[in-house]
C-alpha cells in the first residue's frame, strides 16, 4: 500500500468515524428512554424532524407570528397565575376540595377550549396565529395539565413573552431557545399522554404505539409548519481542511465536538447530579427505586425532556447536513443497528456504535460497494452489521446479558 492509499483510507475512515458520531446522536436518545422505561421509542427520528423543522422555521417565520405568541403568551402566563393562586388557597372544608379537584384543575383545558373556539369563529390571524397558538398552548397546557406546575408555565410563558417581543437581531438564539422549550414540551406530552397509560403493557404494545406517534408528529410537524426543504445555516460551512495530508469536514469535526460535549454532559449528570443516579436506579430495577421513594413519574418526565434536547441537538446537526427535509425522520433506521451493536442501554454504547456504524459503511462502500457493486451499499452495509451481532452478541458491547429464570 502505498502512502497516497493509506492517507486516503485514513480520509475515509475519518469521515466515517464523524458520520458515526451523528448517528449517535439519534441513538442516545434512543438509549435514554429504553434504560428509564424499557420503551424503544420509534418516534425518535420524528422528534428529530420536528425540532430541526421548528427551528429553521422560527427562524423564517414572519413578525406576526412572534406578535401573536408574545401576546397569547402573557394572556396564558396571566391564566397560569390565577390557577396557582386557586391552588394556593387553604381549602378546609370537603366541599371546597371537592370544587378543587373538579373544577380548578381542569382548568387549563377549558381556558384552552374558550380560546380555541374563540379564536376560530372571530379571528382571521392566518397561519403564523395558528402556530403561535400551537406554541403557546403546548407550552401553557404540559406545564399545567402534565407537569402540575402552574407556577412554571407562569415563568416559563413569560420568558417566551420576552423572547418574542425582542427584536429581529436575536433571531437565531430566540428561534434556538423557543424551539428548546417546544421540542422538551411535545417530548413531556408523548410521555404523559401516550405512553404512561399504557405502562405495564406488553412491549410489542408499547412499540407499536410508538410507530403510530411516529407519524403523528410527522403530521403535526409538516402541519404547523410546512412539508418543504429549508436550507438550514448555523454557520459553520461544509468545506474540508488538510491535517498531515488527511482532508477533514470541518462541519463534521464540529458536528463531533457537539456530540463529544453533549455525552460528556450526559456523563456527569448521570454519575453526579441526585436525579442522574435516580435514573440509573430506576434503569436497573424499576420496583427497587420505587421501594426506596424515587418517584417513577418524574423521572420519566426527566428522560423525556432530556430526549426531547438530545432530539434537537441532532436536527440541527443532520439539518445543516442535508437540508431539513422528511428524510430526516429516517434516522431511526440508522440509530436500530448503531444500539444493537452498543447495548440498549450503553451510552458509551452508543457512541462506539455509531463509530462502527460510520467507518463499516464508508469503508465498505468506497472499497468493496462501488469496485464490486457500482455503490449503493452504504445504505444496507449497517444492516446486515447489526443482523451479525444479533446472531453473535445479541447484548451488544456494552449491553447486560440478562439471564432469567423460568
Amino acid at each position: 500500500m502505498t502512502l497516497v492509499d493509506f492517507l486516503f483510507f485514513v480520509e475515509v475512515l475519518v469521515g466515517g468515524f464523524l458520520t458515526g458520531i451523528m448517528y449517535a446522536l439519534v441513538a442516545i436518545g434512543l438509549v435514554l428512554i429504553f434504560k428509564a422505561s424499557s420503551i424503544f421509542n420509534f418516534a425518535q427520528g420524528a422528534l428529530v424532524l420536528f425540532g430541526a423543522l421548528t427551528f429553521v422555521l422560527l427562524t423564517e417565520v414572519a413578525g406576526d407570528f412572534w406578535a401573536w405568541t408574545g401576546w397569547l403568551a402573557v394572556g396564558l402566563a396571566a391564566a397560569a397565575g390565577i390557577i396557582f393562586l386557586l391552588g394556593r388557597m387553604n381549602l378546609d372544608t370537603t366541599k371546597a376540595k371537592k370544587f378543587s379537584e373538579k373544577y380548578v384543575l381542569k382548568l387549563p383545558l377549558y381556558i384552552t377550549a374558550v380560546l380555541l373556539v374563540v379564536l376560530a369563529l372571530f379571528v382571521d390571524g392566518g397561519q403564523n396565529m395558528w402556530r403561535g397558538v400551537f406554541v403557546t398552548l403546548l407550552i401553557f397546557l404540559m406545564l399545567t395539565t402534565a407537569v402540575k406546575s402552574p407556577k412554571w408555565a407562569m415563568g416559563v410563558l413569560l420568558g417566551l413573552a420576552v423572547v418574542s417581543f425582542l427584536g429581529d437581531g436575536v433571531v437565531t438564539y430566540r428561534a434556538l431557545a423557543v424551539s428548546l422549550v417546544i421540542v422538551i414540551g411535545l417530548a413531556i406530552a408523548i410521555e404523559r399522554i401516550v405512553l404512561r397509560p399504557m405502562v405495564n403493557q406488553e412491549p410489542i404494545i408499547l412499540f407499536m404505539a410508538t410507530i403510530g406517534l411516529n407519524y403523528v408528529i410527522e403530521g403535526i410537524a409538516q402541519g404547523v409548519w410546512d412539508a418543504d426543504v429549508h436550507a438550514l445555516d448555523i454557520g459553520i460551512e461544509d468545506i474540508p481542511f488538510e491535517v498531515y495530508g488527511v482532508y477533514v469536514s470541518q462541519f463534521d469535526l464540529f458536528a463531533g465536538l457537539i456530540a463529544a460535549i453533549l455525552v460528556t454532559a450526559l456523563a456527569i449528570f448521570f454519575q453526579k447530579t441526585r436525579v442522574g443516579r435516580a435514573l440509573r436506579a430506576v434503569a436497573d430495577d424499576h420496583q427497587a427505586a420505587l421501594s426506596v421513594g424515587i418517584p417513577l413519574k418524574n423521572i420519566w418526565v426527566v428522560v423525556w425532556a432530556a430526549a426531547g434536547i438530545v432530539a434537537l441537538v441532532a436536527g440541527l446537526m443532520w439539518g445543516s447536513k442535508l437540508g431539513v427535509q422528511f428524510s430526516i425522520s429516517l434516522l431511526a433506521f440508522k440509530a436500530l443497528p448503531v444500539i444493537i451493536i452498543g447495548g440498549f442501554t450503553s451510552i458509551p454504547g452508543a457512541i462506539v456504535g455509531g463509530l462502527i456504524v460510520g467507518a463499516t459503511e464508508k469503508l465498505f462502500e468506497v472499497f468493496v460497494g462501488i469496485p464490486f457493486f457500482g455503490g449503493g451499499t452504504e445504505n444496507w452495509t449497517p444492516y446486515m452489521l447489526g443482523m451479525f451481532f444479533l446472531m453473535f452478541r445479541p447484548q451488544g458491547l456494552f449491553g447486560e446479558k440478562i439471564i432469567e429464570r423460568v
